[in-house]
């Protein structure tokens, strides 16, 4: 009943109860992973089901996900100690010449609420930078997001790029924007192709799920 009531919490945004119930469960002695789990990722995918169906909006999220925040920076001490890993770890970034960042602010929200640990690079992001990045944090998927039909094609430039740095056999590489088509990302050869935020996720979970499952 407390981790539903904490998920519940989380779907209405309320993220003073949201800590307040993380604490609890935290003191009951329930296992951190549990309450992570059955908890706040239990809520945040209702958040995401929801916002797939157009059921609830931006502003409804992003409420969500400051609730969840309020849990995670409560369970993330304890998560670290137990040695609970992420489901899988993204870098992701809007390519330079484009300073467009909701979608792409979105994405790593949608992650981060499905278990991915999220780097993110920020906006107007360069071909080095996000090589700096694989190298510094060694992530699972590179993710790169584009608005502009002008920019969008930097996104061929950077993986031709993660090659030449001997990068591409380290990384699975999901693209997105609004400029971006799944033929354009089979063309540049990315692995994935996110047509919405919830879609990304999808698509992330699909990059890392062993081969046939």
């Amino acid at each position: 009943m407390m981790l539903e009531a904490l998920a519940q919490s989380l779907i209405r945004g309320d993220a003073e109860a949201v800590s307040r119930l993380t604490r609890q469960a935290i003191d009951a002695g329930l296992a951190p992973a549990l309450v992570l789990n059955d908890g706040l990722l239990a809520g945040m995918a209702v958040i995401g089901q929801r916002f797939r169906e157009n059921e609830i909006f931006l502003p409804q999220v992003l409420v969500a996900a400051r609730a969840m925040k309020a849990g995670i920076a409560l369970l993330e001490p304890l998560l670290a100690a137990a040695g609970v890993k992420p489901v899988g770890k993204v870098l992701i970034g809007t390519v330079q010449g484009d300073v467009h960042d909701i979608g792409k602010n979105l994405v790593a929200i949608m992650l981060r609420g499905a278990g991915f640990e999220v780097i993110d690079l920020g906006i107007n992001v360069r071909a080095q930078q996000f090589i700096a990045g694989i190298e510094a944090h060694q992530p699972d998927i590179v993710g790169m997001s584009a608005l502009l039909t002008t920019t969008m094609l930097q996104m061929r430039t950077n993986i031709a790029q993660f090659a030449a740095a001997g990068l591409r056999s380290r990384v699975k590489v999901m693209v997105g924007g609004a400029a971006v088509t799944r033929r354009f990302a089979a063309d540049i050869g990315a692995d994935a192709y996110g047509r919405s935020a919830a879609d990304a996720v999808d698509q992330a979970r699909k990059l890392l799920a062993p081969s046939g499952a």
